[in-house]
């Protein structure tokens, strides 16, 4: 009864179980790695974030020309209130009649308490200005819109380098499965001959020595195999982290060398080509506009600006704090006393601030943002010249690898023939054990050859579309 129990239990937890593994593993081809990562990596995920601040920035630099309110309110108690001085000019004066003050002469000096005072005072009110003209904030508010304008080109540019690096690491990925499957190929071509070859020493027709050699062989190539094995699980966790894919979690790469090819054709990347395609140039261009806008930034503080202002506000006083909350409004009819209210206030007016002498620090101010503008354009010069230099040196980079990997693929095809023909010569008893374990090992770095050869052209061909300014393009690129 248990028995059934256990089964059917198995039964429904099995496609949870299937679909959690399939949870925990993925496998991409190029594009979708690349969509992955421009997706989920941090760079990209702060470029993002980059641009979303430049875009704020622009509103925050916006809000300057609207209207700006503030609000107020304050309870003030002076527990001890100042007093009030005033000159004594004898009864008639508005001190009053003071002659019975001992020693108080005409023209002293009284200290007397403030009789226009009260300990305790409130005030509320709301202040309102608006910027009328203002060269600085219109200097300022264009080169935010630049400055958001270059965390875009920052943005794109960092997505470049994801998918440059996105590129290298897929790409090592599938050249080290290869290898791994040459040598898979390799093992049992080798393993199959070492089990001849021990069974014609058993049956007196080879040498222990020619066991032994095949046996060396054999085990060389499982230990080259175990090594490439380690060096896919690097590649692939180099992978994982230029996508910022959870390392825990498996992956798998479905393309296959013979989805790629090696285009040779150097003359449709520079077709249409112009330093400008490079998005460092943009965004050195863009760098410039900036400065620009800073030199005017500069001038601009030199000039007048305009402000409007209006105030309008409450007060009162009373002899207690309880009593600034009271609000008894009884007076006379059309007398100019009150009693215990808030009494409202309001001012308007307009401020014009014109800068008429800054000790010509503003002078020194604009002669330094314009050796600046003059760095920027020395930078013009020494970007055109590393991308022509780039490109000279990728060109010449990826034609030798492809003259290597031709090479290398002939050294390979030549291997697998020596290798061949010499395993039928010794199998027909005309060759020697020792030809048959040089053969394998000549084929075996002829492969290895091979490959280098092949992943440095893939390589180069990268840096190559790269420096010509067209890596979105990459995955078109190695397309058959």
């Amino acid at each position: 009864m248990k028995y059934y129990f256990y089964l059917f239990i198995s039964v429904l937890l099995l496609p949870l179980a299937v679909q959690a593994q399939q949870a925990t593993s993925k496998s991409f081809i190029l594009e979708e790695a690349i969509a992955y990562a421009l997706e989920n990596s941090v760079n990209a995920k702060n470029a993002k974030l980059d641009e979303e601040i430049s875009k704020a920035k622009v509103r925050e630099i916006t809000g300057i020309g609207l209207p700006q309110i503030d609000g107020s309110a304050t309870v003030l108690h002076n527990q001890q209130l100042g007093r009030f001085f005033a000159q004594y000019k004898g009864p008639e004066g508005f001190l009053g009649d003071l002659s019975g003050v001992p020693g108080l002469e005409e023209g002293d000096v009284v200290a007397a308490k403030n009789p226009f005072q009260l300990p305790s005072n409130g005030q509320a009110g709301i202040s309102v200005t608006q910027l009328l003209f203002n060269t600085s904030y219109l200097v300022g508010l264009k080169a935010s819109r630049t400055y958001k304008d270059l965390s875009e080109k920052q943005s794109e540019l960092t997505r470049q380098q994801i998918i440059e690096n996105v590129s290298k690491a897929y790409y090592g990925v599938i050249i080290n499965s290869e290898r791994i499957k040459l040598f898979d190929a390799n093992i049992a071509r080798v393993d199959s001959l070492f089990r001849s070859t021990k069974a014609f020493n058993e049956n007196g027709f080879a040498e222990s020595i020619d066991v032994d050699r095949t046996e060396v062989t054999l085990n060389n190539l499982k230990a080259e195999r175990d090594k490439f094995s380690s060096i896919q699980e690097l590649g692939l966790n180099l992978l994982k982290f230029q996508m910022n894919y959870p390392l825990e979690m498996d992956i798998a790469v479905t393309g296959t060398i013979e989805d790629l090819r090696v285009d040779r054709d150097i003359s449709s990347l520079a077709k249409d080509w112009d330093y400008t395609t490079r998005i460092e140039y943009s965004i050195l261009e863009t760098n410039r506009d900036l400065q620009d806008l800073n030199i005017k930034s500069k001038y601009s503080e030199g000039m007048p600006s305009l402000v409007a202002f209006a105030d309008f506000g409450m007060n009162t006083q009373s002899p207690n704090v309880s009593g600034i909350f009271k609000t008894n409004s009884s007076f006379e009819e059309n007398s100019q006393l009150g009693r215990d209210k808030w009494y409202p206030t309001s001012s308007f007016g307009v401020s014009l601030n014109i800068p008429i002498f800054s000790g010509l620090q503003r002078n020194y101010r604009i002669q330094q943002e314009k050796l600046t503008a003059l760095k920027i354009e020395n930078s013009f010069t020494s970007l055109k010249q590393g991308i022509s230099l780039e490109i000279k040196q990728g060109t010449l980079t990826y034609e030798n690898a492809l003259r290597s990997l031709d090479a290398q693929n002939r050294n390979m095809q030549l291997a697998d023939k020596i290798a061949r023909v010499t395993k039928v010569k010794y199998e027909q008893g005309v060759g020697s054990s020792l030809e048959v374990t040089d053969a394998e090992s000549a084929l075996r770095e002829a492969q290895i050859n091979y490959y280098n050869a092949l992943y440095d052209a893939l390589i180069s061909r990268i840096d190559l579309v790269k420096a010509y300014g067209k890596i979105n393009t990459i995955t078109e690129t190695f397309k058959k």
